[in-house]
């Protein structure tokens, strides 16, 4: 945990602003400009860049990826040039909760993945590179978004603990927890082996 140096108003204020950015569905706003229909309509109904993917939209997916990422490690960036480390690492946390549960989406929000590795790079690099190839990795060896996502997620408390920084730990393990609550539905599907593979194409 980092030391607890900004005052609780200004931790309120970055908490709320945070998931605001968080709850922007990037996802739904790209596959509307793109005239893909209603991605909670598509595939699995998911909002993340996974889902935009299994349209065949291939810029839709990438955009969704980097915005979604990036809306986290704005977040970040911005609590810390202003605030301080606390700051930053609740912004972190509640631009997360913004993008599983968004305002603007009555509370349905994604699974989280991509805001957790843009919140994990920005808060520290090194750690969120080895998140990153550890996901890729995966990926490219099994073909299942969701099985990379989930073990990204693990290993990154693991990583913060060996290749520092310590103070995320708690951060990241909570990050962990909910992507694995959030994946609940892909992990009974990837033991059942009906889990779809990264870019298969689903009818809307």
């Amino acid at each position: 945990m980092p030391e607890l140096t900004t005052s609780l108003p200004l931790l309120g204020l970055t908490a709320i602003l945070a998931y605001l950015l968080g709850s922007v569905p990037f996802g739904i706003v790209f596959a509307r400009t793109f005239g893909l229909g209603d991605l909670r309509r598509i595939g699995s109904g998911n909002i993340g860049a996974t889902n935009v993917l299994r349209t065949g939209h291939k810029p839709a997916a990438f955009l969704t990826l980097i915005m979604d990422a990036g809306k986290g490690g704005i977040a970040v960036l911005l609590a810390r040039a202003l605030l301080a480390d606390d700051a930053a690492q609740l912004a972190a946390l509640f631009a997360f909760l913004g993008h599983l549960f968004p305002l603007y989406l009555k509370f349905r929000g994604g699974k989280g993945v991509a805001t957790f590795l843009g919140t994990v790079l920005v808060l520290a690099f090194p750690l969120g590179l080895a998140a990153c190839a550890t996901w890729a990795a995966v990926a490219a060896a099994f073909r299942y978004s969701s099985l990379a996502a989930l073990m990204a997620a693990a290993a990154t408390p693991l990583f913060s603990l060996l290749i520092g920084p310590g103070s995320l730990f708690v951060l990241a393990l909570i990050l962990a927890l909910l992507i694995f609550l959030r994946h609940s539905q892909n992990i009974q599907r990837l033991l059942s082996g009906s889990e779809p593979k990264i870019g298969k194409k689903t009818k809307a």
